[in-house]
């Protein structure tokens, strides 16, 4: 196993550290120390720099169970395919019970499937915290993550999917996403204070999708649901706010994605997510933000 370490122009001992660990294992382990760039910025020199067959993004304050690594690695050594699916743990702090996210019911198990063997429900998404791609990927198709902006793990999962042919499920715990920091990029309100970045993640997914031209409706119907919840998760932050400015930055978004691709538009419009943060006057926003605190509670959102 190679594991990259960028030093993304931190503050602390951060450099020193993994400069220590090279030191001590210089079989396995690589420093990159790069100016800041930003979230993306770290992952596109990870990108580059990968020589390994498969290539995994482990934030900096995420961890994996070693267990479910042992099995994740066998996985790996075993089967060649283009992404590798897994569970993840919303590891919030203070709570007790750790919610996993987990797919029995809507992927196959113990062989190697396609798109139209995906049978992901409304609230079901593959989030980078889950997947492994084939490195050839991510490199072939030069992925490039926006610098300076958080947010980008959509994009990071979301622009290799039409590139995916071949996938595997593996019913493991692997990845622990740590939630709960008063200062986390989740945070509700850092995500108001960052509304912006959110945004240019958002629209680039919809234009992204809109130049794309699928013909396969099951990859499709998957890109489609996944641009809706990001729409929905930035209408909310947007309602959640309140402030007029806010709310015709919604309206703003929403006409963004009718102009890009109506058909697009049209879709995620009326689909569920689609119409429970659009209810139109005071009443509705209240109803929508409603609907959205109770799935807060129910997923431990941050």
């Amino acid at each position: 196993m190679e594991i990259i370490i960028v030093d993304d122009g931190s503050t602390d001992r951060t450099g020193a550290i993994a400069d220590d660990y090279a030191a001590r294992f210089p079989e396995s382990i690589r420093v990159i120390h790069q100016p800041n760039g930003g979230h993306g910025a770290a992952i596109n020199a990870g990108v580059r720099a990968a020589q390994g067959k498969y290539f995994k993004v482990v934030d900096s304050d995420d961890w994996l169970d070693p267990a479910a690594l042992q099995k994740v690695l066998a996985e790996l050594a075993a089967n060649t395919f283009d992404m590798l699916i897994f569970n993840y743990v919303y590891d919030k702090v203070g709570k007790k019970h750790k919610r996993v996210m987990q797919f029995r019911r809507a992927l196959p198990q113990n062989r190697q499937f396609t798109w139209q063997d995906v049978k992901l429900q409304p609230g079901k998404y593959i989030l980078m915290h889950s997947v492994i791609f084939r490195t050839a990927i991510l490199q072939d198709m030069h992925l490039t993550l926006p610098r300076h902006t958080f947010y980008v793990d959509n994009l990071f999962v979301f622009e290799p999917l039409p590139h995916v042919r071949t996938m595997r499920y593996l019913d493991v715990d692997l990845y622990h996403y740590f939630i709960g920091r008063a200062d986390q990029s989740v945070n509700e309100k850092v995500m108001v204070k960052r509304i912006e970045q959110q945004l240019r993640v958002n629209r680039a997914m919809i234009t992204y999708y809109a130049d794309l031209h699928l013909t396969d409706p099951h990859l499709a119907r998957y890109m489609q649901s996944y641009v809706g919840i990001v729409t929905g998760i930035s209408s909310i932050v947007l309602l959640n706010e309140g402030s007029m400015a806010s709310l015709t930055q919604r309206h703003a978004l929403w006409q963004f994605m009718a102009r890009a691709d109506p058909a697009l538009y049209r879709k995620v419009r009326h689909s569920l997510v689609g119409w429970g943060v659009t209810l139109p006057g005071r009443v509705g926003r209240r109803m929508s933000l409603a609907v959205y605190h109770m799935l807060q509670r129910f997923y431990s959102f941050n």
